[in-house]
């Protein structure tokens, strides 16, 4: 059974980007805020607004908004693919009519299946591509001067569909992806884990959505651990990091937002696609979780995230000299200081990678200890979890509340393996991805582990700094297996005093596990290859 549905954009007020929209249409303002109202008035004065149907693939309709201006001068457009919500476009009434006034042209859509569009949602599959570049055409057949430049921008689903579509098309010169996803299948599994956490969010985020039946069927088979082949073939034709080649030949800029903590669409994958880009690049890392870093600037309150957007669409499109290609690549905000530090490149440079030791006694050191062995029950809750629910505990990281263990320092050592490092004198800078490697024995075919890098205060509670999942689903029963883990990328300042503490647990409600109930999982380091987690500081 799904859980009660959600949605993942819980910011966005449809009531007041609605009433904003209608006042687009009819220049009525009464009842919105002032500042609102006296956006419209400027937009009505700068551009022509209407609504209006985009032809998509197979015919089917999808509901649109278009800021026309008239005049037969040049200038850039913009088209923008809805997020994964029962709202559709009018998500974007505010941010499009923004473009608007800095001299765009600008088309919002609502992707097929959602809102009052027509078809079923393809998961930005070929009909999705179809679709947006039957959108640019609509849009370009209704400019009224010459078109200099195209740009692309979504949020979340629409951040997917607009990487997918500047792959596809060559007419795009610039894409801005807020919240998207590079890997559609490390989204749906990681590490041979299957998210279904993440995979529930999609089925009912968005209840009045209509997801057609090979889109369906491939979140029903994540769900029912039927066979991932063909799930996997579904989802490399919808993962952006697939056509990377295309954007990198025609050296499209890219701009990427993206949060730490994100549950729906992990940062690793994300962080993977900008590191093969060779074009110009940038993304905005924050605190929080899906959606979450943008969503304030929505419905018009001052945004970052949108703000940077913004500048990388006139740098890139309209040509202005403002700087933005000049900050570096990287723009992270780290956790929890909230200090935001320019990098020339992902990963960060950094001056070492410490290595940390596994050991029976439960410490981690700078030195191995082979041979011992601390074995873990699965099967059992444990007070350290991924997240509450996709989006949720993200949401409560952007208003100052991080996610808080208090009892992590005192798990039940049969069903969680934790070691501790020793506490540091100075605050101890992560940045970058830390890597595990452990060696375990499992008594069934089959298993599961989700490894936590926490920061373990002095008085034993600890919030969470990353985290992976791994499942090896073949090896034999009671065979020895060693997993090499990436796990999260993170920007942490670890305070003096505190701990990196790691803990190893089979079970997690936010992943599917393949472990047997009451089964055991044997930590181990052998003396050949021994554990450790290697901590990316500087």
């Amino acid at each position: 059974m799904h859980p009660a549905a959600h949605s993942l954009h819980p910011e966005l007020d449809a009531t007041a980007l609605t009433a904003f929209a209608t006042a687009l249409e009819t220049g009525e303002t009464d009842g919105l805020p002032p500042a609102r109202a006296a956006e419209v008035g400027a937009v009505r004065a700068a551009a022509v607004f209407s609504r209006g149907k985009v032809t998509g693939a197979d015919g089917d309709l999808l509901d649109a908004a278009l800021w026309r201006h008239t005049g037969s001068a040049a200038r850039p457009v913009v088209v923008m693919p809805a997020p994964w919500t029962d709202l559709g476009w009018p998500a974007y009434a505010v941010q499009a009519s923004r473009f608007a006034l800095r001299g765009y042209d600008v088309l919002a859509y609502s992707p097929r299946g959602f809102a009052a569009s027509e078809g079923q949602s393809d998961l930005a599959g070929p009909l999705d591509v179809t679709d947006g570049r039957h959108a640019l055409d609509h849009l370009l057949e209704r400019a009224a001067g010459p078109v200099s430049r195209i740009g692309l921008l979504g949020v979340s689903y629409g951040a997917g569909i607009a990487q997918l579509v500047a792959a596809h098309d060559a007419r795009v010169d610039a894409v801005a992806a807020l919240s998207g996803w590079a890997d559609l299948g490390e989204v749906l599994g990681e590490n041979a884990t299957r998210r279904t956490a993440a995979v529930h969010a999609l089925l009912t985020a968005s209840p009045r959505a209509r997801l057609g039946r090979p889109a369906e069927r491939a979140l029903e088979d994540v769900l029912a651990h039927r066979d991932g082949r063909e799930t996997r073939a579904w989802a490399e034709r919808r993962s952006p990091f697939t056509y990377v080649k295309e954007l990198v030949r025609r050296r499209v800029p890219v701009f990427c937002a993206h949060a730490w903590h994100e549950t729906l669409f992990p940062a690793g994958q994300v962080l993977r696609m900008f590191q093969e880009l060779t074009g110009p690049k940038r993304i905005d890392l924050s605190i929080g979780d899906h959606g979450g870093p943008e969503s304030s600037g929505l419905p018009g309150l001052p945004n970052r995230v949108w703000t940077d957007a913004h500048r990388w669409f006139d740098r890139h499109l309209l040509g202005l000299d403002n700087g933005v290609d000049a900050e570096g690549e990287v723009l992270c905000e780290v956790m929890w200081s909230r200090t935001l530090e320019p990098s020339p490149t992902w990963p960060p440079p950094t001056r070492l990678t410490r290595r940390l030791y596994l050991t029976g006694t439960g410490e981690l050191t700078a030195e191995p200890d082979p041979g011992w062995a601390a074995g873990v029950v699965c099967g059992v809750e444990t007070p350290v979890t991924v997240a509450d629910a996709v989006a949720r505990s993200g949401d409560a990281e952007l208003a100052g509340r991080p996610r808080h263990h208090p009892a992590a320092a005192a798990m039940d050592r049969t069903a969680a393996a934790v070691w501790t490092a020793a506490p540091a004198a100075d605050t101890t800078r992560l940045r970058g991805t830390p890597r595990l490697r452990v060696t375990y024995r499992a008594a069934n075919s089959g298993s599961t582990f989700v490894a936590y890098l926490l920061d373990l205060a002095p008085d034993g509670s600890a919030r969470l700094i990353t985290h992976a999942p791994f499942s090896d689903l073949h090896s034999p029963p009671d065979s020895l297996i060693t997993a090499d883990i990436t796990l999260h990328p993170t920007a942490y300042d670890l305070p003096p005093g505190h701990r990196p503490m790691l803990a190893l647990t089979p079970r997690d409600p936010f992943y599917a596990d393949a472990n047997l109930p009451r089964a055991t999982l044997s930590f181990t380091s052998p003396e050949p290859t021994p554990s450790y987690v290697e901590l990316p500081v500087g």
